[in-house]
């Protein structure tokens, strides 16, 4: 590889969709890859103020996870790379009192949803024969089973660090990368509802660069993961935790 080669991270003119676009650290993500001069549709639950192509979707619906691949491939000319990060926390401290709906929301949308539209954007980049990347985010949550009542949270996030690196034997040699980032403690609404100051404090105190993570921080994680230069890695969890993690 020349030195301008490694310079040029291919990320330009690239089409990328990234959900869960509306806030935190999806729209940090779809904001650094419009830098990178990539072209962006984004996604929410409501199409108001997202960056780039807006496509919004419920991705409860396993349907309609499916079916944005395709909108997003549609509006984009084609599809390059998705940066999943769409996702819901509902916290429980007590166990006791968790509900199935609860269960099954943060399943339906943290798990179910990352399957049926991480399947159809491989799909259809191995049909285009051009490779691909797909990155999804998990969470500290996986490694450690969570914090705060985030317990039915973490398992749904374990279940997405095992089913990428299932997708990334599955479509490896079509060129297609699949991995996670692991996001420790970044400054989102996600992390602090629900969560108290003293909780939120001991964080702070367990992670050596003792302060929490921006969403920039985070956004440049994927941006890598969907860049040329990481195009040799796949079925990899990225630990973006200030240290909180150690593995």
């Amino acid at each position: 590889m020349t030195a301008g080669s490694w310079l040029d991270d291919g990320l330009a003119g690239s089409r990328v969709l990234v959900t869960g676009a509306a806030g935190g650290i999806g729209r940090a993500v779809a904001e650094a890859f419009l830098a990178a001069g990539a072209r962006v549709a984004s996604s929410d639950l409501a199409a108001a103020g997202l960056p780039g192509a807006a496509l919004p979707a419920d991705l409860r619906d396993a349907n309609a996870a499916a079916g944005l691949a395709a909108r997003a491939a549609d509006a984009l000319g084609g599809l390059d790379a998705v940066a999943h990060l769409a996702g819901v926390l509902v916290r429980q401290p007590d166990l006791a009192q968790v509900t199935e709906d609860q269960w099954d929301l943060q399943h339906d949308v943290n798990l179910k949803a990352t399957f049926f539209l991480l399947r159809a954007a491989a799909e259809q980049m191995r049909r285009a024969g051009t490779g691909g990347a797909l990155i999804a985010a998990t969470s500290q949550g996986w490694w450690t089973g969570g914090f705060g009542g985030s317990a039915v949270y973490a398992a749904s996030k374990g279940g997405v660090v095992s089913l990428c690196r299932g997708l990334a034997r599955t479509y490896g040699p079509a060129g297609i990368t699949v991995n996670t980032v692991a996001f420790g403690a970044i400054d989102t609404p996600m992390l602090t509802t629900g969560l108290s100051p003293q909780a939120t404090e001991k964080i702070v105190g367990d992670t050596p660069l003792g302060r929490l993570g921006t969403p920039q921080e985070a956004a440049g994680s994927v941006v890598f993961l969907a860049s040329r230069r990481a195009a040799f890695i796949t079925g990899a969890t990225l630990n973006v935790s200030g240290g909180w993690l150690a593995y």
